[in-house]
């Protein structure tokens, strides 16, 4: 839709590539607030306001006519995402300490859902309503539906509890496992922006239509969502999950080297494996949950593996782009892309093995560090 809201705002192109910047800003500095105001304000208080600020945003940023304040209410509401992101895996390890998994498959479900339903639904609901503006309105109204089963939670909201000693960003970033989660986090959102916003236009350059090529990337997106739904489940239930994260993991691999040699003729096949790849995202939210022993752990590291690892995850579109323009070409933008998995493999083997973000902390003002897991 950005060529229609660019030319229903009279949006220049610099104004409209700080529109498609705002996300990974939104989420890379209000994420690494997330921790702080849910101490302050509550676990269940915070998911409310969250939601109530997507709503806010998402509604009246199509009715105003203005650049600077479609773009103010677009970051509302992209504040609004990042908060709720951060918080969702300490809300699961609050309530359900025992089933990270299960209840992580659930809500991740829920996002490859939505995620689908955007990318297949936005611009048929703007052709029957006859306006850009109502298709991205629309969402708001899935976010009101959401904003009500956090009612009835707020009256009895608790703070994140306070042990010895507190777990903050600056302590979970000096620790390996928080640095390992935030580039793992990082390189593979890496996939995802790149996949989500090149890979059409790869698609349409081979020759595929532009319906066609959105149809591709929506089957990128739906084929996450059973294996979003089975894989959270699956990573817990395993002694050594190391063999199923290589082997997601190795789904971008054979989908890259498949889009360098047969990008139109096996493109629902590449589709389809590189989907099954982006089940990556999935596994490092319950990898957040299962590395840190009580909430306000798994907030600090919910929230430093996403503030840094977005703040990564944004170099990889622009380079790409900048690559493509350089070189005319897709095969050189596909060899860096490549490039990228390679790291996570490693990434991947070294956060699966059983540890607790806490145990790493190191000494401050003279307390002890949090006592080790027994």
């Amino acid at each position: 839709m950005l060529d229609e809201v660019r030319d229903g705002l009279g949006m220049s192109g610099t104004t409209a590539g700080l529109l498609t910047s705002l996300p990974v800003l939104a989420f890379a500095f209000f994420g690494a607030l997330a921790p702080a105001l849910a101490s302050r304000v509550g676990l269940h208080r915070i998911t409310l306001v969250a939601l109530g600020c997507v709503v806010v945003g998402l509604g009246t940023r199509v009715l105003v006519s203005d650049q600077a304040s479609f773009l103010v209410l677009s970051m509302l509401a992209l504040a609004g995402m990042a908060v709720a992101n951060v918080v969702l895996p300490s809300l699961v390890k609050l309530h359900f300490p025992d089933r990270v998994g299960a209840v992580t498959a659930i809500y991740t479900t829920a996002l490859s859902i939505g995620l689908t339903a955007a990318l297949w639904l936005t611009v048929p609901i703007s052709d029957a309503f006859g306006d850009w503006r109502n298709g991205l309105g629309a969402w708001a109204v899935l976010a009101l539906v959401a904003a009500f089963p956090w009612l009835g939670l707020v009256s009895r909201d608790r703070h994140l509890e306070r042990p010895q000693r507190t777990v903050g960003y600056a302590d979970v970033l000096r620790t390996r496992l928080g640095l390992a989660m935030a580039l793992f986090f990082g390189f593979q959102s890496i996939q995802a922006y790149v996949i989500f916003g090149w890979f059409a236009t790869l698609w349409r350059d081979e020759g595929i239509s532009a319906t066609h090529a959105g149809l591709l990337v929506g089957l990128v997106a739906a084929t996450a969502i059973p294996l979003s739904l089975w894989a959270p489940t699956r990573l817990v239930r395993v002694a050594d999950p190391r063999p199923m994260l290589f082997a997601i993991l190795g789904c971008y691999l054979v989908g890259y080297v498949g889009m360098l040699v047969a990008p139109r003729s096996l493109a629902v096949v590449w589709a389809v494996v590189i989907g099954a790849g982006t089940t990556t995202f999935p596994l490092v939210l319950t990898l957040i949950g299962l590395r840190a022993r009580t909430p306000q752990g798994t907030a600090a590291l919910s929230s430093v593996s996403q503030s840094v690892g977005y703040l990564i995850a944004a170099l990889g579109p622009f380079t790409f782009g900048a690559v493509h323009d350089a070189t005319n070409g897709w095969t050189w933008p596909l060899l860096l892309l490549l490039a990228t998995v390679v790291p996570l493999p490693f990434l991947a083997a070294y956060v699966a093995r059983p540890a607790a973000v806490e145990d790493q902390l190191r000494p401050r003002d003279g307390r002890p560090a949090a006592p080790a897991a027994r």
